[in-house]
């Protein structure tokens, strides 16, 4: 029998099928340890396990087999070309953008949910999934299905956890919502477009949120406990181009971090606070949503709220049209070369450094704010980076699932890296 056959089957017999005993709120406050119990060895808790859909598991989970070149074929005709769409997905285009009059309470500008709710505004959807916070907490998730604008408004900021929103599709079927918006992750929306004919929607948009590395609840603030001097207040938080974490609190005020400062030993490394399925994901952009709503080739500074947007499908003209006449439209930055960065990178990966002292922090801090690259070039590198350490925590950890796990694309993405890889592991990039 063979690897997938394997793995459908082991899938199968995971006592997957048992009702869920706790509410979603109960289940996004949970440890990692807890929500994966008994799941396949990859899992990023995307919802599907715990509905009735459980039983699609093997055919449309990314963990298990991922299909996003299939799926990519069936959305645009073909697959990614070389050069951008390499690390971003197939897009028709690209845009800043912020909204005219942002939304305070929104960690941007408030264009996402400023979308979604404005399909329900005009009638065009009947409802749609968002992540609101479950009460009394800034960042524990709870998937909704939203069936009104306010509803939609009120679950802005990001809540950069694990979140089961595809567990919602039960409430989407029994509610008899057939036009339906989707805000999701890569995982999440994998998922949703391989079993999307199976749903019997009349119609189905999906805005994509860029993802990666997200944790379990009390994961996340095990990291805020030691990023933050005042965890508890902290609202949001994202790690921004100028190499520093920027974490808004209650008061408004923001604290700064730098990455070089930020005590990762402390977590017990990437591998000890990261599920194994976000350290298995190279789907950071979401290609497989209609439009990917981000920050990262957004210009600095923070303050100006400004984003980007990758229009990718018919579907995603369509929701960028809508929203268009509430947005200001900015320039896209760029600054400095990634190519000599991420190869130090790739030697880093061979041999992880240990935290350097305070000086030559503040030294470093100095050289990637004002010698790094910025703009797209960041965004670029931040990609590249990410997709070498996932391709080579499969290898580490989870060797065997290497060809059902990792696409195509990715080594071509990474082609230009090949000799500095081979250099220090021994061994080919591409397979």
């Amino acid at each position: 029998m063979g690897m997938i056959d394997n793995a459908t089957r082991n899938t199968q017999n995971t006592k997957l099928a048992a009702p869920r005993e706790r509410s979603l709120s109960e289940i996004t406050l949970m440890s990692a340890a807890e929500r994966l119990k008994g799941r396949p060895k990859l899992c990023s808790d995307c919802g599907v396990c715990s509905s009735s859909y459980r039983p699609m598991l093997p055919q449309v989970c990314v963990f298990v087999d991922n299909k996003s070149e299939e799926i990519e074929r069936k959305l645009h005709g073909r697959n990614r070309e070389d050069g951008d769409e390499l690390l971003f997905g197939i897009y028709r285009s690209i845009h800043v953008i912020r909204m005219a009059r942002p939304n305070p309470d929104a960690q941007w500008s408030g264009i996402v949910t400023g979308l979604g709710a404005l399909l329900l505004e005009r009638g065009i959807v009947d409802g749609v999934i968002t992540t609101m916070a479950v009460p009394g907490t800034h960042h524990a998730p709870l998937p909704v299905l939203a069936r009104t604008p306010e509803e939609v408004r009120a679950s802005a900021r990001n809540k950069p956890c694990l979140s089961p929103n595809l567990d919602v599709l039960d409430q989407v079927r029994e509610s008899g919502v057939t036009r339906l918006a989707f805000i999701g992750t890569g995982c999440q929306v994998h998922a949703l477009r391989a079993m999307q004919d199976e749903l019997g929607l009349e119609k189905l948009y999906i805005i994509g949120i860029p993802c990666t590395d997200n944790v379990a609840y009390p994961d996340m603030m095990r990291f805020l406990n030691v990023a933050s001097a005042s965890p508890e207040t902290v609202v949001h938080h994202e790690f921004m181009q100028d190499f520093r974490v920027w974490l808004r609190h209650e008061d408004g005020h923001v604290e700064k971090v730098n990455y070089v400062d930020l005590d990762v030993s402390a977590l017990g490394g990437e591998r000890g606070i990261f599920p194994a399925a976000c350290l298995s994901c190279f789907d950071y952009q979401n290609t497989l949503s209609d439009l990917t709503i981000g920050y990262l080739a957004a210009p600095l500074p923070p303050t100006e709220r400004w984003q980007w947007t990758m229009v990718r499908t018919e579907a995603g003209e369509e929701l960028f049209n809508l929203i268009r006449p509430f947005l200001e439209l900015g320039a896209f930055t760029q600054r400095g070369n990634r190519l000599l960065g991420v190869s130090e990178y790739v030697r880093m990966l061979k041999k992880p450094r240990g935290r350097p002292p305070f000086p030559i922090r503040k030294l470093i801090a100095w050289m990637q704010r004002n010698r790094g690259p910025r703009g797209m070039e960041f965004a670029r590198s931040v990609i590249e980076m990410k997709l070498l350490r996932n391709l080579q925590y499969v290898r580490d950890a989870h060797s065997r699932l290497e060809r059902r796990v990792v696409p195509g694309h990715v080594y071509r993405a990474l082609a230009q890296y090949a000799q500095v890889y081979e250099e220090e592991f021994d061994r080919p990039l591409a397979p």
